[in-house]
């Protein structure tokens, strides 16, 4: 006989209901146009409901970019840690980050978003999102190190140079595809990270 999973206090999954509405409010519109009165007219709540849950406009806004950093998490990166070591890892991780920037290219992209409203304020929603793109920047960083570990990448590679040019190639896709509305961004962005990686590769790879 199989046990359910236990289910959640209903708090609990009034809570995640409202972020998740916030966050999809929240890519349209940016974190700075989150307010607890429009994400109440989501949720069909009183804002004094939705207030009860955060106490704040400000936790509001730290909880949408954490569960933005979750969901960024399980699309991009934990699949990719299913991959071989090396090359076979990194590439699959530029892969699932580029696909997941051409489908923020209309919704948004809380990173590229928050940067922009928040690089010079001062503040706990600013830490929150600079702890999460850190967070992200040193896994890539690690997975470099590893495929210069395995031998795909040469020796003097520095795993922090190439993991802030390939953050670049993905700010650039997201650049020309969500503002200048090119339609060959996400293609020339691929080509451009295979042309990186290539130019770090050893001779022994193929």
């Amino acid at each position: 006989m199989n046990e359910q999973a236990p289910q959640l206090p209903k708090g609990q999954l009034t809570r995640l209901a409202i972020i998740d509405a916030a966050l999809r409010l929240a890519t349209q519109v940016g974190l700075e146009g989150l307010s607890i009165g429009a994400v109440a007219e989501m949720m069909s709540m009183s804002k004094s409901g939705v207030f009860a849950h955060f106490g704040s406009r400000e936790a509001l806004q730290q909880a949408v970019v954490q569960a933005y950093h979750l969901r960024f998490e399980a699309t991009v990166f934990q699949p990719a840690m299913r991959q071989a070591r090396g090359l076979p890892r990194l590439r699959d991780m530029m892969d699932r980050w580029l696909v997941q920037l051409g489908l923020e290219i209309d919704t948004g992209c809380i990173y590229v978003s928050g940067a922009t409203e928040f690089d010079d304020r001062p503040g706990p929603v600013r830490d929150t999102l600079i702890e999460s793109v850190n967070t992200w920047l040193q896994a890539l960083q690690r997975v470099v190190k590893q495929a210069i570990e395995e031998g795909h990448l040469h020796e003097s590679t520095d795993p922090r140079q190439l993991a802030s040019e390939l953050h670049g190639l993905a700010l650039v896709l997201h650049f020309e595809g969500r503002f200048l509305r090119d339609d060959q961004a996400m293609e020339r962005a691929r080509r451009s990270v295979n042309h990186l990686i290539a130019r770090y590769q050893t001779q022994l790879e193929t």
